[in-house]
């Protein structure tokens, strides 16, 4: 299998179909036009000296050439190398030196971080640059560049590394995951069955490439569906969804927050929409109640990690069954079950399954095919991590008697409060029950009675007030005592990184 020629089988079937449109550039492509420049970049990076196994680094936004190197990477055997543009130069760099990509392609629109890094990266023999304020450098690479099929193609197999996504680092520094085009293709099951995907479907890209929701975008193509690329802003996924007929998208909680906070949400036609996938952690049972009155189709939850992609699914039935029947509405605080092609165990710290008495906690490990290879460059991280072909994902859970899995928290975040175990979702959990609370966050403080008190940072929807004392009081009625907030900070806005997940360690340093 070669992710890399996804493309090739609809350019030869409906080679007229769009196969991408791209909002941010206002282009439309075909799959005709997309294979062609697939096999332009491919053979350009060849021409370049890039051999097989050679990292190609990726500085951009969303757009039809950031997918189309990813496709040229796997065709030609080398290793696409998306970077976060959110970060720092001085992080960006740490990445750069991690993989040593031989080539390193930007967006214009990163001009100025580009030769920032410049400066610093002395090891990337190339640079090029594409975009309207450019410097031309990869579109004259590609007019050069043979149209053919590149010969290098034939000799890629599925075990062949096709690309290394940085985790989020909501913990720490981020981690380069290398995946083979095996372990994307076997992702992609698992979404495949969970999403339910067909022919017909338009997808919307919401989240960027520098991540996992990239996956998703493939397999879409890789059923012959058109893509809609975008850089998100809540208004603008309405009218996209409305003049594109998007029938699926993959949102967070705050995505879809937002998105129901539109001005005259009700009058946008939305009636395309088939499936809603949301991700980033449980969402709060009201928002769920909310999504599925406002929003004219389905929801599932995929919990995943960049380093195996998606791993459990909460599905669309499990979702209508607990709103309409009151069957098991506890489920809507997991994150479902094992996926297709993933094999989950819920384990103590020396290996041992937990109990599946939704009560005792254990660590989530995973065995998939879908699992990353390893941490590029990093044996010593990646023989912690993966042990006897299971992958311990730090995250702290218990499961139900049906295999139902509830994270209570990361294994770092866990608060530890007078001897008792506090698991931040809960609480966070009680404190969203409120109308008035968009999004919360909970970590622990230090205390010199307690060892550790429990903190919430709170974001209010629009128009709405409250206090610290109405939050903290209505926490208490669905907590026990020690498990209530002790202090409450309401911000503007919670730390994110990429990937939607709350950076608490950034809390941790207010």
């Amino acid at each position: 299998m070669n992710i890399g020629l996804i493309p090739q089988k609809w350019a030869r079937l409906t080679p007229k179909k769009t196969a991408v449109y791209d909002e941010s550039n206002k282009k439309r492509i075909s799959f005709a036009e997309l294979d062609q420049m697939v096999n332009q970049i491919a053979n350009a990076f060849i021409d370049l000296g890039a051999n097989k196994g050679d990292r190609v680094g990726i500085l951009s936004r969303n757009s039809i050439e950031h997918l189309a190197i990813f496709y040229a990477c796997g065709r030609s055997g080398l290793i696409a190398q998306p970077m976060n543009w959110r970060l720092s130069s001085k992080e960006l760099l740490k990445i750069i030196e991690n993989g040593k990509p031989k080539i390193v392609v930007t967006e214009s629109f990163f001009n100025g971080l580009t030769n920032e890094l410049k400066i610093g990266a002395g090891l990337v023999e190339c640079w090029l640059e594409y975009g309207e304020q450019g410097d031309g450098s990869f579109e004259t690479v590609l007019e050069k560049s043979d149209t053919s099929e590149p010969a290098v193609c034939k000799e890629i197999i599925s075990s062949d590394s096709f690309f290394i996504l940085y985790t989020g680092g909501t913990t720490g520094e981020s981690k380069g995951a290398l995946h083979s085009h095996k372990s994307v293709w076997y992702g992609m099951q698992n979404q495949t069955v969970a999403e339910r995907i067909v022919p017909s479907d338009v997808y919307m890209l919401t989240g960027q490439m520098f991540h996992i929701p990239v996956v998703l975008a493939m397999n879409y193509h890789a059923h012959g569906c058109p893509l809609v690329l975008m850089n998100f802003e809540p208004k603008l996924a309405l009218d996209l969804i409305e003049a594109e007929s998007v029938s699926a998208f993959l949102g967070v909680t705050t995505m879809l927050n937002w998105m129901m906070a539109v001005d005259n949400f009700n009058s946008y036609d939305l009636s395309s929409l088939r499936n809603i996938q949301y991700g980033g952690g449980p969402m709060p049972t009201r928002v769920i109640k909310e999504a599925l009155d406002s929003f004219p189709c389905t929801l599932i939850q995929g919990y995943g990690q960049t380093e195996g992609t998606t791993m459990t699914f909460l599905s669309q039935e499990d979702h209508l069954r607990a709103i309409r029947d009151n069957y098991h509405p506890e489920r809507l605080r997991s994150c479902g079950r094992e996926g297709f092609v993933t094999s989950i165990r819920i384990v103590d710290s020396n290996g041992k399954i937990v109990p599946q008495d939704s009560k005792t906690p254990g660590e989530i490990i995973v065995r998939s095919n879908a699992n990353m290879i390893g941490y590029y460059g990093r044996p010593d991280l990646t023989a912690q991590t993966i042990r006897d072909g299971w992958m311990w994902t730090g995250d702290i859970a218990t499961w139900d008697k049906e295999g139902y899995c509830f994270i209570v928290d990361r294994a770092k975040d866990m608060i530890i409060s007078g001897g008792e175990n506090i698991y931040s979702i809960q609480v966070e959990e009680a404190i969203g029950l409120n109308e008035a609370v968009l999004e919360v966050a909970v970590i622990g403080v230090p205390d010199e009675e307690w060892g550790e008190s429990v903190k919430a940072f709170v974001v209010l929807k629009p128009g709405f007030s409250i206090t610290e004392e109405e939050i903290i009081s209505e926490a208490k009625r669905n907590l026990a005592s020690y498990q209530k907030p002790r202090y409450v900070s309401f911000v503007s806005e919670l730390p994110k990184a990429s990937t939607g997940k709350i950076l608490k360690r950034e809390l941790r340093d207010l």
